[in-house]
């Protein structure tokens, strides 16, 4: 039994492969310009983003150090950086205090001699300042 499907299963997949053999002579015969195109650009395509591929490759980002000699002239902590950075991540002072396992008052204060060390009156400020100082991303 198991021989009679495995026939009939061959000759309908070599009947399959024949009408497509017929249909693609078929349309080479009627299309064959249209055909001839889309193949060249497929050829283009496939050549453009190997080439993009090869030539635009990034290498990998580094580890980000940060710029410590601004850090130590302003007096910033390792913790007080810790908070900046979350801060640039848009994180909340209940996220950031959550995540440090810090109390919201101590994530404000932080906040708040941050905005002094770097001279700023806002949030943004505050991030806009360390990314030109290079203490952060």
């Amino acid at each position: 039994m198991l021989r009679t499907i495995l026939v009939y299963g061959a000759l309908l997949a070599a009947l399959a492969v024949g009408l497509q053999w017929l249909e693609f002579q078929y349309v080479m015969r009627t299309h064959a310009t249209e055909t001839y195109v889309v193949l060249i650009a497929v050829a283009f395509l496939g050549l453009g983003l190997w080439a993009g591929a090869r030539l635009f490759r990034r290498s990998p980002p580094g580890e980000f150090v940060g710029n410590p000699q601004a850090q130590a002239s302003l007096g910033i902590s390792d913790r007080e950086l810790e908070v900046l950075k979350l801060l640039a991540a848009g994180h909340s002072n209940k996220e950031i205090a959550r995540q440090l396992e810090l109390s919201p008052n101590t994530v404000k204060t932080h906040i708040a001699r941050l905005f002094e060390k770097l001279e700023a009156r806002r949030r943004t400020e505050v991030i806009l300042r360390a990314r030109e100082l290079g203490m952060i991303r």
